[in-house]
């Protein structure tokens, strides 16, 4: 069922893109299909983008509430939900991102397993339609012409860490992707100053000092900084390259697009605190006009003496 829905489908744009593509080069396919499918989810990624940033500024409003809700966590909750609704923000909105990449970084897998283990696949897993493309074609005769590297400087069915030892263009990819994974999060991290780390928060709260719950949530996730990325890099060293390029576009891309979203928020922010500004120094402009103009009119009437007083 999950075959027929989910790695089926992706196994079989994935082919037709190779199959369209002048050179018909593996990597360079991927990296097509992970901007389309990152193109394709831009809608999505920019509304869990404005809730998360909404979430942060919320912050301050959510400290409040957990003072005035005084230990009770069920009037904590409901107020908490209520500000929520108020400003019709979803906190599970994030979700949405992951719920959607899982399926697809699975069925690209299992699709990519396909193609290392038995070549043969990209033929026989393929759609009807697809068999009618020349390239296609071509490959149902000599199936050894499947190029399945990077521009022929990475074989994308090798894994980073294999049976033969490192494979280092696979490892530069699994570290670029881990790294990449990492400057996404940061951008999205709030960051203070004060900010402390969750060993020092649990230290004083071992000498009796109160923790306050949102500080250790801030820093929980700041641990996620540097967990996932973890994981990447982990778990990319036991995939097929193929996987860990994908990651790596995928990344760059969600960089791409978290910058613009962060850009446009940042501009609109600058063009309303321009305008109340300038609606505060209109008042002050059209005081001082009129005393402007006295100073002027002073002024000629000083220079006008000064020239009778030299014709005497």
């Amino acid at each position: 069922m999950f075959t027929t829905i989910i790695v089926q489908p992706i196994f079989n744009l994935l082919v037709l893109i190779y199959a369209l593509i002048p050179g018909h080069n593996f990597g360079l396919a991927i990296i097509i299909f992970t901007v389309l499918v990152r193109l394709l989810m831009w809608p999505l990624v920019k509304k869990q983008l404005h809730h998360t940033k909404a979430m942060r500024q919320l912050q301050p409003e959510i400290k409040k509430i957990r003072e005035a809700a005084g230990g009770n966590r069920q009037k904590e909750s409901a107020l908490i939900m209520e500000l929520y609704k108020e400003r019709q923000i979803n906190p599970f909105a994030s979700l949405g991102i992951v719920i959607v990449q899982i399926p697809i970084l699975l069925g690209l897998y299992l699709g990519i397993k396909r193609l290392v283990d038995n070549p043969q696949q990209i033929i026989d897993f393929s759609y009807p339609a697809l068999h009618d493309l020349s390239w296609m074609q071509t490959l149902a005769r000599d199936i050894h012409r499947f190029d399945d590297s990077l521009f022929g400087l990475v074989n994308l069915g090798q894994k980073a860490l294999g049976d033969n030892g490192i494979y280092w263009p696979a490892l530069l990819i699994v570290v670029a992707g881990a790294a990449t994974q990492y400057y996404q999060s940061r951008q999205l991290m709030p960051r203070s100053k004060d900010a402390r780390s969750l060993r020092s928060i649990l230290r004083d709260a071992g000498k009796g000092e109160s923790a306050d719950q949102q500080e250790v949530n801030a820093a929980v996730g700041r641990g996620t900084l540097y967990l996932i990325p973890a994981f990447v890099f982990i778990f990319g060293l036991n995939f097929p390259a193929a996987l860990p390029l994908y990651w790596l576009t995928s990344s760059l891309v969600a960089l791409i697009q978290q910058s613009r979203v962060l850009k446009d928020d940042v501009e609109e922010a600058e063009a309303i605190a321009a305008k109340e500004e300038a609606s505060t120094e209109s008042p002050t402009a059209a005081a001082s006009g009129p005393k402007m103009k006295t100073k002027k009119r002073s002024s000629a009437k000083s220079a006008s003496r000064k020239r009778k007083r030299r014709k005497r």
